[in-house]
């Protein structure tokens, strides 16, 4: 994630920001929330290159928030470039050829230079044992050099720094399994500062800095999974629960695929997966809609268009019994239980959002009172859907962390103890009914803000094929019944479909 503010501003930039941030995000609660009143102020168009654009004007406050949708995530990497997806995370505002530099040819020498010495490197590491360590030594030279002299001509932050001198807020990209997005709110009056910039980044990308931001990352890995228990926990739970679909790899990447994965690489992938086609843009706030589609024409037709790259074709087959992965460390105990469940695009999506508010979200859930308040067995008990992702068929996860004196055994049958009572008892009508109010709620609060109304409308066009499908979320949550939860429970919460993850701990080394 991108962290667009700077300690450095002045006293004057951080009030006018909060002020901004305040008019961006304040809830609109007296403003209708139904599909019919949406639509009359929703625009939609797409460019001739495929690029879609959804605007919608609210004019509350002469903000806009800008939501770029990209229809890419690391579950369309294939192994040896694990972790490019999101690597693109850190070089989304590295600049163009025309910004981030003070000489872009210059600096395109220097790092073809890089490239050249790079693929130099990894070829003599081929040779293993027999690699010629004085020769490596000298390639890393040479390699540090040519960063270095790119160095020289490298203009720092300064795709950040022209969005924060002009007022712009929760400036950020972040990577998922399906996605990567691409935000920034910003006075109505810099729309076209946006156009621009935007447009260029899409049009004219320089992946400056590549190896360095690699290092990062590798440290980002080490941090988030290889030194956290429970981050290791998950990557060896995903890896057992998917044997064929790509919803089993680490969004940060497999360490080796890092450390060799180059910018040619990268460049491929940006090519194939970043096109108009493959793009969705959302512009919520104080805006014309036909000089938005009038900017949109003079700046991202420029992009060159492409045919929208096929979604992945990996079924992951049934599974055919229990699986269960042990990760032994001196850390807190923690269990993890998964079932395969089918995508958000299934009719069931609903039932499994109103399972996940009886059983597991919050303190009224069944699980908190049942193992945090009356048994005292946990600390944190909880269910919910949406990992690894919801493009694809996804899991339905259950974990616990056992209180001190007990065990993942006795959180593990107190859990089971829960997803029995869905298959044998009908939940009430009270339990129904304040699931169903939630649900709607939390749907509703999401709408609340432009930049949350800009993400909400990009997912649901991409994900589901159409925004509108945002509002008809709301009708399939008040549709379901207790004998669907029944039904639902009794189908995908079953032995053969479940997976199994604790850590057990173990006495610490000395």
């Amino acid at each position: 994630m991108r962290q667009a503010m700077r300690e450095s501003r002045t006293v004057f930039n951080c009030v006018a920001l909060v002020l901004f941030a305040v008019a961006v995000l304040a809830p609109k609660s007296a403003e209708a929330q139904d599909l019919a009143e949406f639509e009359e102020r929703m625009t939609e168009f797409t460019l001739d290159n495929g690029l879609k654009f959804l605007v919608l004007e609210r004019h509350e406050a002469p903000v806009v928030s800008f939501h770029t949708y990209a229809d890419v995530g690391s579950v369309d990497e294939v192994k040896g470039i694990t972790g490019l997806a999101h690597l693109f995370e850190h070089m989304a505002f590295k600049g163009t050829k025309t910004i981030g530099t003070k000489n872009y040819q210059a600096e395109a020498e220097a790092m073809a230079r890089m490239d050249e010495t790079f693929e130099a490197i990894k070829a003599e590491q081929r040779k293993g044992d027999r690699a010629d360590k004085a020769r490596l030594a000298e390639l890393q030279k040479q390699l540090k050099e040519a960063q270095e002299e790119a160095q020289k001509y490298l203009v720092h932050d300064e795709f950040d720094e022209a969005y924060v001198r002009e007022g712009g807020a929760g400036f950020n990209a972040y990577t998922s399994r399906d996605a990567t997005q691409y935000i920034v709110s910003l006075p109505s009056n810099k729309t076209e500062l946006w156009m621009s910039m935007e447009s260029e980044r899409f049009l004219n990308p320089v992946l400056r800095e590549f190896y360095k931001e690699k290092d990062v990352v590798m440290e980002e890995r080490r941090l988030s999974t290889e030194s956290r228990p429970v981050g290791r926990l998950l990557e060896e739970f995903l890896a057992i629960a998917y044997k064929a679909h790509p919803y089993g790899e680490p969004i940060v990447g497999h360490m080796s695929d890092l450390k060799t994965m180059t910018r040619a690489e990268a460049e491929a992938f940006f090519s194939k997966y970043y096109g108009p086609s493959n793009l969705a843009i959302a512009i919520v706030g104080d805006v014309n809609p036909e000089e938005i589609r009038k900017l949109a024409q003079t700046y991202f037709s420029r992009v060159p268009s492409g045919p929208k790259p096929d979604p992945v074709e990996t079924v992951e087959p049934p599974q055919l019994g229990l699986r269960q992965v042990v990760v032994e460390d001196p850390a807190q105990p923690f269990v993890l239980i998964g079932y395969h469940k089918p995508s958000i695009n299934h009719s069931d999506n609903a039932v499994f959002d109103a399972i996940t508010d009886i059983v597991g979200m919050g303190r009224t859930s069944r699980l908190y009172k049942s193992l945090v308040k009356e048994k005292k067995i946990a600390i944190v008990a909880t269910g919910f859907p949406g990992l690894p992702g919801n493009k694809y068929p996804g899991l339905f996860l259950f974990y616990a962390v056992p209180a001190r004196g007990h065990t993942n055994q006795e959180c593990e049958e107190a859990i089971d103890v829960e997803i029995e009572r869905l298959k044998t008892e009908l939940v009430s009508p009270e339990e129904l009914d304040k699931a169903k109010t939630r649900a709607k709620a939390s749907l509703i609060r999401q709408l609340a803000s432009n930049s949350g109304l800009a993400a909400q409308l990009t997912f649901y066009e991409v994900v589901t094929g159409d925004w509108r499908n945002l509002f008809k979320q709301l009708d399939q949550i008040e549709q379901v019944t207790a004998e669907d939860i029944q039904r639902v429970a009794r189908e995908y919460f079953v032995r053969k479909n479940r997976t199994v993850g604790v850590i057990e701990t173990t006495a610490a080394e000395n």
